[in-house]
């Protein structure tokens, strides 16, 4: 169908579905946006004790990062405070953001949320959730008659 067969609604969607692909490769997985919407890294795994979260938080001190963990759902959030120049000082490329960030993980399980543990090391931070005795996996005895 060529098109200008299509009806004016038609070119019209077609014409902002082909912008809307065009930004999408223009400001795909390597834009800033896209990066601060995903921001910071993590990776998450478990095993039948525990969750265990990683983050990466270059540049970080552990009293800029807040971690709670509310209806089974961790929050970890903080801010990074921009670097303040001299006078005579100017900036020739200025790529790490700052400002506020959040992000949100799901847990796979209950988690016992006092028995959560944090450590940070080399801008790393990792999170180890103990999933809750209730929750765990119990082994039944088959009882014979």
């Amino acid at each position: 169908m060529l098109l200008h067969e299509l009806n004016p609604l038609q070119q019209t969607l077609r014409e902002v579905s082909r912008l809307q692909r065009d930004l999408n490769r223009i400001f795909g997985e390597g834009s800033v946006s896209h990066r601060r919407y995903r921001y910071p890294a993590v990776n998450v795994w478990s095993n039948e004790n525990s969750v265990i979260v990683t983050c990466e938080l270059p540049g970080f001190e552990p009293a800029d990062i807040d971690i709670s963990v509310e209806d089974g759902v961790l929050k970890i959030s903080g801010e990074r405070k921009p670097v303040e120049l001299n006078e005579n000082e100017r900036y020739h490329r200025r790529e790490r953001e700052t400002g506020k960030f959040s992000r949100l993980v799901r847990m796979p399980y209950q988690i016992d949320s006092d028995g959560v543990e944090a450590h940070f090391k080399n801008g790393v931070l990792t999170i180890t959730l103990p999933r809750a005795e209730a929750d765990k996996p119990r082994k039944i005895e088959i009882k014979s008659a």
